[in-house]
């Protein structure tokens, strides 16, 4: 069993079609700074480490960062990580275009002894964790049952727009719950988690994520 960092994780969602944020790791802040003039300032920096699943626990997470503070923001991720984390295999800092506003929803993948893939589907961030508002099927998922799937958790009006928040694109959603639905027939993924996908009135972007395959 491996767990892929999360580079590695949103190449596997994007050989699916599923839409990931511009990103590459840096190796040393000279290189951060190229990669983030390339995507385009401001981004977020992220420490790269298959060992560090839930990097913001540990303050492995930067948003909003400035061309002006690419390079001392490398420097300081790296020695946080260092001290916070000893030993942790570090890959490097990923640079990652900033997402814009929308729904965070969150889309998950299990694989269970008996019932094989259990595919998830949930509001995101936070929300996961406090309401647990979340529904679930077997692998293999159609359109009729992944927009199933978005419809009964409880959160659903918020994604349809309400108090003046802007609607989710509710196919767009339906389409990424297919694609991880076809990776699970395809791929020996045992865990995988897209959270937080946003989505907006134009589409759905994988903005983290994080998977366990065998082998």
């Amino acid at each position: 069993m491996r767990t892929l960092s999360e580079h590695e994780a949103k190449n596997l969602l994007k050989n699916y079609g599923i839409p990931v944020t511009k990103e590459s790791i840096a190796g040393s802040a000279d290189e951060a700074l190229a990669i983030a003039l390339k995507i385009g300032t401001p981004v977020v920096m992220k420490i790269s480490s298959p060992d560090i699943p839930h990097k913001s626990d540990v303050g492995g997470v930067v948003l909003n960062v400035k061309r002006e503070e690419v390079v001392t923001t490398y420097n300081k991720l790296i020695s946080r990580i260092e001290k916070a984390v000893p030993g942790a295999r570090i890959e490097g800092v990923l640079v990652q275009q900033m997402a814009g506003p929308g729904h965070e929803v969150i889309v998950g993948l299990k694989k269970d002894a008996q019932f094989g893939h259990a595919l998830m589907f949930g509001l995101g961030g936070i929300f996961v964790e406090i309401y647990r508002d979340v529904s679930f099927r077997v692998v293999p998922v159609g359109k009729k049952e992944a927009l199933e799937m978005i419809s009964e958790i409880k959160g659903y009006p918020i994604l349809r727009g309400i108090r003046g928040k802007k609607p989710a694109d509710i196919d767009s959603i339906a389409d990424v719950l297919i694609s991880v639905s076809q990776l699970a027939e395809k791929e020996n993924v045992i865990e995988l988690d897209i959270n937080p996908l946003i989505v907006n009135e134009k589409g759905a972007i994988a903005v983290d994520a994080r998977a366990m395959v065998e082998g």
